[in-house]
């Protein structure tokens, strides 16, 4: 009888063991079978999300799009990433409230929240540009002074944001 106990503590053990091994693994560890454009990240505070979407533009200038919420509020920011030359970098540029039609490039100065390089960062901790639609989701972001940023912008203030993001966002999940 004691071979009988021994055995079902020791699948129980087994099962256990299995448990912790999947529930252990990282969410980012799912960022390579997730497509750029699908991809969502989060702050370290839990703070703001980043949620890229497709252009559905062959012709677009920019390599992507997202959107950034300030959670908790109904900030909401939106996002391009182009390709720039000498020296080759993403460079995104981050708007709140632009007006819509032609705007003057005071318009656009007066709503841009951000602009800056985009890294995207590997599970290894290697940091290159952001790639385009269509290529595997980076595993964190880095927007260099994103988080001062918004604190110095019109997305900032009573009944909008009130929490700086920190520069790097963390995978969270592949929308459908």
């Amino acid at each position: 009888m004691s071979g009988t106990i021994g055995i079902k503590a020791g699948q129980k053990g087994v099962a256990a063991i299995a448990a912790v091994a999947f529930f252990a693994v990282p969410i980012a560890a799912f960022a390579v079978d997730c497509k750029q454009e699908q991809a969502v990240y989060v702050d370290r505070d839990g703070a703001y999300e980043l949620r890229f979407a497709p252009l559905n533009s062959p012709s677009a200038a920019a390599s992507n799009q997202f959107k950034v919420t300030a959670l908790k509020t109904t900030v909401v920011m939106e996002g391009y990433v182009m390709p720039s030359e000498d020296p080759v970098r993403a460079i995104g540029i981050l708007m709140f409230n632009c007006p819509e039609g032609d705007a003057t490039g005071a318009d656009l100065d007066a709503c841009t929240v951000w602009q800056g390089a985009v890294y995207g960062m590997n599970a290894k901790g290697e940091m290159d540009n952001l790639q385009p639609e269509g290529a595997a989701a980076a595993e964190k972001l880095v927007l260099p002074g994103l988080g001062p940023a918004i604190r110095e912008s019109s997305a900032w203030g009573e009944g909008k944001a009130s929490v700086a993001p920190w520069d790097v966002l963390t995978f969270k999940e592949c929308a459908t």
